[in-house]
């Protein structure tokens, strides 16, 4: 595995524990793709962030988060949902590699 940053950047939606889903990487997400992101968050009970990850979650070095902007009422610090989201990126790595 090749510790290189991948140039790839995503916007991703990341949840409070952590978790986190891709809004898109070949454009930017639309304001209703944003809304309608932080409405389902909301509905399950749940807030986070819209952010950039730069770098591949699958291989390369570690991907970076960077915080875009609230959505919900999240309770946690951003740097701790990201650091809960990188964690797990590198743990799933591990358990692919074998």
């Amino acid at each position: 595995m090749s510790d290189e940053r991948s140039n790839e950047r995503r916007w991703v939606v990341v949840a409070e524990d952590g978790r986190y889903v891709t809004l898109g990487r070949a454009s930017d997400p639309s304001e209703e793709e944003i809304l309608g992101a932080e409405k389902s968050l909301v509905a399950q009970g749940m807030s986070g962030w819209l952010a950039v990850m730069q770098g591949s979650p699958h291989v390369g070095a570690t991907p970076r988060l960077m915080e875009v902007r609230v959505l919900g009422k999240p309770k946690a610090a951003f740097a701790a949902a990201s650091d809960a989201c990188v964690a797990a990126i590198l743990e799933r790595r591990r358990e692919v590699r074998g």
